[in-house]
């Protein structure tokens, strides 16, 4: 092949000899076409490739059929179910990850490890590893995993609230990886085609939504599941999470969790095994017209707090029971929905600021966030 290369250069130069152009013109033509083949997407995923790894996992399904059983019947099905003769599958799965640091961590989605008994990571140089869970948190859909072995080459990581829409998006990762049977990862390209997305997914338990997203139409196919979006200087900005699709392949709307958020959430897991839920001490509840015309309220927009923990951070801060939250963070709110998808995100130390209103005077609150006790639930 390097033979047949060297014989096309020195054939390219010979024709440019014809056009009248001198060997070393001809010479700086031919460097310059070179040159201009390794672009900013060529170095990104030179940088960022050694350290996107493959993810193959084994999850167990158990399937009762009632076929040839005694009480095959509609009537009795529910209740000799277990009866029935059961049959154990393998179920495989796929998907990517990317190493953050040389100790091993892997980052990736967390339903790509969901329920696994066991889990296989693939370098691109063709070593394989067991993987051990250290954690994971649907609600983010993030997980993280730990490896052992040498001479790892982790991932950059870049600052997703830089973003540009409109600048160059890489995504790595190793889409439909059981047909291609190849540990090399795939590159596909395109743009940061918006940013701060709320993307609804059916399938998603807990809030039912991904909060916040990078939207991109760089190629996202099955398999690219928590792979790394990665920009022009080889940055991790993003984890390759959900696409848009009637068939199952990209459709050019592709999203992608910004790498910021992942960071915290991968410190959360490292340290403690899981994400901590937050704990501000109140529980809210929406204006019905019963509460409305109970406590005067003229404006229906916003949640009152119907109870309070004393000594919780929103007691100290002055929040009372009765109050109205009309926005949070900025935002105004007409529901509980509303300030749970405001909230998303908001780690232990960080702050809320809330416009409470009592008996008809607006105020500003900033209620400090705190780890939630054993006993407290993620609503609180």
């Amino acid at each position: 092949m390097k033979r047949n290369m060297a014989l096309g250069s020195v054939a390219l130069v010979g024709i440019l000899g014809l056009l009248g152009l001198a060997g070393g013109a001809a010479g700086q033509l031919v460097g310059s076409i070179d040159d201009s083949r390794r672009t900013a997407i060529v170095r990104a995923a030179e940088l960022a490739g050694p350290g996107v790894v493959s993810i193959s996992t084994v999850r167990t399904q158990i399937v009762r059929s009632p076929m040839y059983a005694p009480f095959h019947d509609q009537w009795f099905e529910p209740f000799f179910r277990e009866l029935y003769p059961a049959r154990r599958y393998d179920i495989p799965g796929l998907g990517s990850g990317f190493l953050v640091d040389p100790q091993g961590y892997v980052i990736t989605n967390s339903h790509v490890i969901q329920d696994a008994e066991s889990i296989k990571v693939t370098l691109p140089d063709g070593r394989q590893f067991e993987g051990t869970p250290v954690g994971a948190d649907p609600n983010y859909d993030i997980a993280v995993i730990k490896i052992e072995g040498k001479n790892l080459l982790p991932v950059s990581l870049g600052d997703s609230d830089q973003l540009l829409v409109g600048e160059w998006a890489v995504a790595i990762g190793n889409p439909f990886g059981f047909l291609l049977n190849d540990t090399r990862p795939s590159v596909t390209a395109g743009v940061i085609s918006a940013t701060h997305r709320d993307v609804k997914s059916e399938s998603r338990t807990g809030s039912g939504i991904y909060k916040d997203m990078i939207q991109t139409d760089a190629a996202i196919n099955p398999g690219n599941s928590g792979g790394p979006l990665v920009n022009s200087n080889g940055e991790v900005i993003g984890i390759n999470t959900v696409i848009f699709s009637s068939s199952g392949g990209s459709l050019g709307m592709g999203f992608a969790i910004p790498i910021n958020t992942a960071k915290r959430v991968v410190d959360e897991i490292i340290r403690y095994g899981e994400v901590r839920d937050i704990w501000i001490g109140i529980s809210v509840q929406e204006i019905s017209p019963f509460l409305a015309e109970r406590l005067a309220i003229a404006d229906r927009k916003g949640l009152v707090v119907s109870a309070i923990d004393r000594g919780s951070p929103a007691y100290r801060a002055g929040i009372r029971v009765g109050d109205v939250i009309r926005a949070v963070n900025g935002t105004p709110v007409t529901g509980t929905r509303d300030a749970q998808r405001i909230i998303f995100g908001t780690a232990v130390g960080d702050t809320i600021r809330l416009k409470v209103e009592r008996e008809g005077q607006a105020r500003d609150v900033v209620v400090r966030v705190e780890a939630a006790p054993a006993d407290e639930k993620r609503e609180g």
